[in-house]
């Protein structure tokens, strides 16, 4: 039996990608936030990034585990910010300040996470970026109550989400294929 495990970034990527495309989708005007991007965030945007950061640990990849779980992770708060307001546990209405301040710190945590990409693939590298301004528009369309600032910001998280769907669909088909489908920006 081979103990080698298979890649889990295309299933970290796919997750985080499909879910921050529907969420944007939202944000940038085309529909309610409702049960399907919830759920979205459960269980491919939290469940599977968290299971893929864990196959990291195993794999000894930091940088791997380290975005995987904590995004997965992300996406679990995210959810439970959003539904726990509206429940009668503590019913008081979710503060767009807080999550404002909240946005500023997974900014400032995803800025430090693309230094870590810098001497990586540039698909990755613009995934990172891209999620790192999407962080600091969406704080910035809470703090103001503008918006067009959030609907700016999810137009740019459709396209972050777009491109880790990209780099996920490259690394399962360069693979599958034994020769690059999909390039993605090498560093050699």
């Amino acid at each position: 039996m081979s103990n080698e495990l298979a890649n889990p970034a295309p299933l970290g990527l796919m997750g985080f990608g499909m879910t921050t495309v529907l969420l944007n989708l939202h944000n940038a005007g085309f529909y309610t936030l409702g049960p399907m991007i919830l759920g979205m965030g459960v269980f491919y945007g939290g469940l599977a990034q968290i299971i893929a950061g864990i196959i990291e640990f195993k794999k000894n990849n930091t940088f791997g585990a380290t975005a995987f779980t904590s995004y997965g992770l992300f996406w679990l708060t995210f959810v439970f910010l959003k539904i726990l307001p509206n429940s009668d546990l503590w019913g008081a209405p979710s503060e767009t300040i807080a999550l404002g301040f909240y946005l500023v710190m997974w900014g400032i945590f995803t800025s430090f996470m693309f230094l870590g990409t810098l001497n990586k693939n540039r698909a990755l590298q613009v995934v990172f970026l891209s999620l790192a301004i999407l962080f600091f528009l969406l704080a910035i369309g809470d703090f103001t109550g503008i918006a067009l600032i959030t609907q700016i910001a999810g137009f740019e998280g459709i396209f972050c989400g777009s491109s880790a769907i990209y780099l996920a669909m490259a690394e399962v088909l360069n693979e599958t294929y034994g020769k690059t489908i999909f390039p993605i920006g090498s560093r050699n």
